[in-house]
This record gives C-alpha cells, structure tokens and sequence, in this order.
C-alpha cells in the first residue's frame, strides 16, 4: 500500500515512524501551502471547519504523487472530526478518485472493530513490527514536542532573528531519520542544546503567552499562521497548552482502561462551563483559568471558522478575562484569514501586555480582546 495521511503539524514524523516498520509507503504530500488550501476549499461544504478543507487538499496532493490509501482517525462527540473520512471519502469519489480508507476509531468504542481496521495495516509483516513501530513513533513525537518546546523558551532570547526555527528544522530533519529509540533520543538532546545554546539574553524576563483553542490550530503551524513564532519574535515567550503525547495519554491510553476523568477541568471551569462541551472547549475554559492562576501576561484562543465546541469557549472567555483581570484575545482562522491583519492584532496585543505589565493599566476596568 501507498499511504498518504493529512497534515498535523510535524506529527507525519511519527507517522511515518510507524508505516515505514510496519513495511508501507508513506506518501508525505507537501507541507501545507496555499494550493492545499485552495484545493480543499474548492472541493469541500463551504461551511465545514478549516481542518477539513486542509485535510482533503493535503489528501488530494498525495494521491497526485501516487497514493492508493488514506490513513485516518474517527472521532466522537459534538466536534465534527467523526465525520470528516466519511464526508471526504464522498468528496473523493465524487472526484473519480477511487482510494481505500482506513479509518482508526477510539478503542473504547469497539475494540474488535479497530483490530478489524487494523488488519490491512499489519497484515505485511504482523503485530510485532505494529508494536515495535509503535514505540519508534511514540519516542519521535515525544522528542518532537520536547524540541518545539525548546523552540517557545528560545525564541524570544535568540542571538540571531530566526536562528531557532533554522535549528528546529535541521533537528527535526534528523529526527526523520533516525531509526532507534537511542538515536531519537540523542538527535533530540544535540537538538535542544543547539537551541539553547543561542539563547543570550539570559536577564531578559520575556512576556508569557498562553495558547489555548481547537487542537489543529494549535499543532499546525500553516492554519495558525505561524503563531508561536510570531509571539516569539515580537518578545514573547509561549505556552501551548495542548500537547498530543498528553492528549494520547489521557484519550487513548488511560480513557480505554477506565482510568481517565476531566473532572480536574470541570473543578477549573466551575462557574462558567460544568461538562465537556466536545473537542477542546472545556479544555480552553479550564486551561485558561489556569494560566490566569499561575500569573501568564496574556492569552491566546485560537479557532478554525464554525468550530461548534471552541464557539462555546469563546462565548466565556470575556467572562474568565474579567474576572481574573487577565487579556484575552480569540483569533479566528479560515481560508479568508489575512497575514497583515492577523500580525497587527498580534503586535496590538503585544503591546497591549507590555504596557499592562509596565503597570500602566494597574487601576481599572481589565481588557479582554475576546470577539464576541
């Protein structure tokens, strides 16, 4: 099989991990540009979110470069991720593109039919390669998220404009090809020492940032529009509060065992949300509440067009920023999202928190830059 998958972020690194030990093909297709784009939003419902149009544009890309399988996960609950394979699918075969699915579900939900969706992907070499591609694509998006971490405190401290980013990509290019846990793990220390290693202005006391919002455009660098290294380059130093190891941990992992409870997010958002709303839209209250506890200077809720479960959240947040006197800003990002209108609310933003943490806004009634 030749299997292409759409973008997350630089999650494909551990996908690729997985499908190159289980003996399959991955068919990367480009990173994420404005001709995948371009082409979701021409074949997909006007009114879907933005993940979808970029997926189906990321899907048609690959099949250009010679796939016959798309790789997939299901979803459940108020977010419309479970119906995305389905409605791209038709969207497919509306096109003439005859591909096979493969659709990976929450194990919870049916067990056999996930070892049933499984099949096709192990029946080349078996379960011991699926186990083994497992734990390779397991440490390769730990390190990823542990570099991109680096990158956030980095940043704003770098010696030279946009050496960081140039580091992180180089470490992330040896990252693909690394092909043992011991060598994941060493191309991930020289990658995070690198990075440090530019980081001078060891006295500079940056603004902290949090990132809270709909998990695809919090991961994916191309729908966000370079968020983080944006904040990072206006000063800012950046907390994503959305980590996919975690949400595996706690969704996957501990979910199917019985083990996980969001009560410790509902404790957070009591008085303003009390049960999941679906997606990450208890998540962004509660998360948000919480920076605001550990004293953040500002934070960022970011959202795809029509996103049922962050148009929730955004709804509260004016409330949470008022009542612990903390900005807010919600950005909203579709295929109409402009760069200079997106940078200059940023810098006003920016601004807006440097001048507060000066104390130049110590009385009076707290800002909140949430769209309502």
């Amino acid at each position: 099989m030749k299997i292409t998958v759409p973008h997350l972020g630089n999650v494909y690194i551990a996908v690729e991990a997985l499908l190159n030990e289980m003996g399959h093909e991955l068919v990367l297709p480009p990173q994420s540009s404005r001709r995948s784009l371009t082409l979701g939003t021409k074949y997909s419902p006007e009114t879907v979110c933005l993940p979808l149009k970029l997926g189906v544009g990321n899907i048609l890309e690959g099949i250009e470069l010679g796939a016959d399988t798309v790789l997939m996960v299901g979803g459940r609950g108020p977010c419309r991720l479970g119906y995305y394979a389905a409605l791209e699918e038709e969207i497919l075969f509306d096109l003439g593109k005859k591909v096979e699915f493969i659709v990976l579900d929450h194990p919870k939900e049916d067990f056999r039919r996930l070892r049933s969706q499984l099949l096709p992907l192990i029946r080349k070499k078996g379960w011991r390669a699926l186990i083994r591609g497992l734990v390779l694509a397991w440490e390769k998006l730990m390190a990823v998220e542990k570099l991109e971490r680096t990158s956030h405190y980095v940043r704003p401290r770098e010696s030279e404009y946009r050496i960081t980013s140039q580091l992180l990509a180089e470490a992330l290019q040896r990252l693909r090809s690394a092909a043992t846990v011991a060598e994941i793990r060493s191309v991930c220390r020289q990658g995070c020492e690198a990075m440090l290693a530019e980081a001078v202005k060891v006295d500079y006391q940056p603004l902290r940032i949090g990132i809270v919002g709909e998990i695809y455009t919090i991961l994916d660098s191309f729908s966000n529009l370079d968020l983080e290294e944006r904040l990072g380059h206006l000063g800012a130093e950046v907390y994503r509060t959305v980590s996919l190891v975690e949400w595996l941990k706690d969704h996957v992992i501990r979910s199917s065992l019985g083990l996980y409870s969001n009560k410790h997010l509902i404790d957070k958002a009591q008085g303003y949300l009390h049960a999941s709303v679906g997606g990450h839209g208890l998540e962004s209250v509660a998360r948000t509440v919480i920076l605001a506890e550990e004293q953040y200077d500002g934070i960022i809720h970011i959202l795809p067009f029509t996103c049922m479960p962050e148009i929730v959240a955004q709804c509260i947040l004016p409330n949470v920023s008022l009542d612990y006197q903390i900005p807010v800003l919600s950005l909203v990002v579709d295929e109409h999202t402009g760069e200079a209108g997106f940078q200059t609310r940023l810098e006003a933003f920016v601004d807006l928190l440097a001048r507060r943490s000066e104390g130049e806004w110590a009385y009076g009634t707290p800002i909140s830059l949430s769209r309502s």
